[in-house]
């Protein structure tokens, strides 16, 4: 029998206490830990104070593709994929890194975060496994996520031909137009 390194197990339930944090399903913790469910859950219970929230994972790629959460999941992704070449994190350290950086930025803006970690997790496996893809705005040369078949000499992202109701309050997540 092969015996559990006591710092692999530490860093394991470091990554979830981190993720916990930020307040992801118990779902992402179980795909990205070796801990057992019953572990994770009273981690979870003990860190958030109150069971994990309960529901199915986000399985559309669709959602990414509205205005709001377009702009933001293309936030993301742009830090993460920064993250990605000028670091040497894993993954998930990755993942968790670019979303405390979008909460940031976020909040620097004082908007309202349209991503959840657990949206974020999934997004980069989206991305992984091509089901969505980085395209340049024909307009600003900015990056955003996209179907994978994006015509990118065409493409226009959503800040340079934003909707006709974007931006008319910052209660509702608006851009404050200058």
């Amino acid at each position: 029998m092969a015996s559990k390194s006591i710092l692999s197990e530490a860093r394991q339930i470091e990554t979830a206490v981190a993720l916990i944090r930020l307040d992801a399903r118990l779902q992402v913790l179980e795909a990205e830990t070796d801990l057992s469910y019953e572990r994770l859950l009273r981690l979870y219970k003990e860190v958030a104070g109150r069971s994990p929230p309960k529901g199915q994972l986000p399985f559309s790629t669709d959602w990414f593709m509205t205005w709001q959460p377009n702009v933001h999941a293309s936030l993301f992704m742009n830090i993460h994929e920064y993250l990605n070449k000028v670091t040497e994190l894993e993954e998930i350290e990755a993942i968790i890194k670019a979303y405390q950086l979008y909460l940031e930025q976020i909040r620097t803006q004082e908007l309202n975060p349209h991503l959840s970690v657990t949206r974020a997790w999934r997004l980069v496996k989206f991305m992984d496994n091509g089901m969505v893809a980085m395209t340049p705005c024909s307009r600003c040369g900015g990056r955003f996520v996209t179907h994978p078949h994006e015509i990118a000499r065409h493409y226009v992202c959503g800040l340079c031909n934003p909707p006709g109701r974007a931006g008319k309050g910052k209660a509702n997540g608006g851009l404050r137009m200058h």
